[in-house]
């Protein structure tokens, strides 16, 4: 049984040839498996955490390849299914700058979409410690109804449950994703945000204040990443900021996937999230942020994603 089961979309990122262009002018791509809650997966997997993934892909070559790549990392994937209903959703990226992928869709509808809340495995799922997903999830049923099933299933076991609004505007209009986004808050214990997604939610500038707004609805820990500024947190009791490690930047997608995988290994290794203080939650943003750090230091999403070896030569660098 895992100690980390994520949920939600696994698709295939074709990314742009070079840097410096946007999509209309690129005309060779790369592509690899990703998708946020998959590439949280393979993260936590790869830093040593027992990870599941649970969805729904294409009876395709591309649906194959993600199972695949999930499984040579060691996450448990018995819970992906294939559906031939619809086809492995995919998305075309490209860096015009290094720190703002530019995304383009095709999900309509996508084998993620159709994941349903009978193809849930209602031992497995409370079984998990921990259970992650993002807001792509809540776009529509029924993988909404779902992911809102599972987060209930796991915090009804006693478990906890980490979210990640990991905002899209190619996907979903900015006041249907707020609503959606603050009405699943009550069901979470950890959100990993970044400052765009602070300031949609609350339309506030101060990332603190607006950080202390959401933890009203619930959550115990809020996370925010601030790119080469690093990282903060703030609880009911205390906030804090840790700073970026400096390297490099080739690609930033991924980052703050590696990052939220790694928080949640140091969260899952003190238990309950409500308990964490300041000290603890330092320790564990340093090492978010290594993993964010060395992430961005290659190109892709999961192929960037480090091993708990590489972390520690890092860190140890920096020491």
């Amino acid at each position: 049984m895992p100690d980390l089961l994520c949920t939600g979309e696994a698709l295939i990122d074709f990314l742009t040839d070079r840097p410096g262009v946007s999509l209309t002018e690129a005309r060779a791509f790369t592509w690899a498996a990703g998708g946020a809650p998959a590439n949280v997966a393979v993260a936590a997997a790869r830093l040593g955490v027992d990870t599941a993934f649970m969805g729904k892909v294409g009876k395709d070559p591309f649906g194959a390849h993600i199972r695949e790549t999930l499984a040579a990392s060691s996450v448990d994937v018995s819970h992906l299914l294939a559906t031939g209903k619809a086809r492995t959703s995919l998305a075309f990226v490209a860096l015009p700058t290094p720190d703002d992928p530019q995304f383009t869709f095709f999900r309509h509808p996508s084998a993620d979409m159709l994941f349903r809340p009978d193809d849930l495995d209602a031992d497995f799922v409370r079984s998990a410690q921990f259970l992650h997903f993002g807001s792509i999830a809540l776009i529509a049923d029924p993988c909404r109804s779902t992911n809102l099933t599972a987060a209930e299933m796991v915090r009804a076991a006693g478990g906890f449950v980490s979210f990640d609004p990991n905002y899209r505007p190619a996907l979903w209009p900015a006041a249907t994703a707020r609503e959606r986004i603050l009405a699943t808050l009550p069901l979470c214990d950890v959100v990993k945000l970044n400052e765009a997604e602070v300031r949609l939610l609350t339309g506030k500038d101060d990332l603190v204040d607006g950080a202390e707004e959401l933890l009203q609805l619930g959550p115990k820990v809020c996370l925010v990443t601030v790119g080469a500024e690093g990282s903060f947190y703030v609880t009911p009791r205390s906030n804090g900021h840790v700073p970026a490690y400096s390297v490099r930047t080739v690609d930033a997608t991924g980052c703050g996937d590696g990052f939220t995988a790694a928080a949640l290994k140091g969260i899952m290794a003190l238990g309950d999230p409500a308990l964490l203080g300041p000290l603890d939650l330092e320790e564990i943003l340093r090492y978010a942020n290594a993993v964010g750090a060395l992430t961005a230091t290659k190109k892709g999403g999961i192929p960037a994603l480090p091993t708990a070896a590489q972390v520690d030569v890092f860190l140890e660098e920096f020491a």
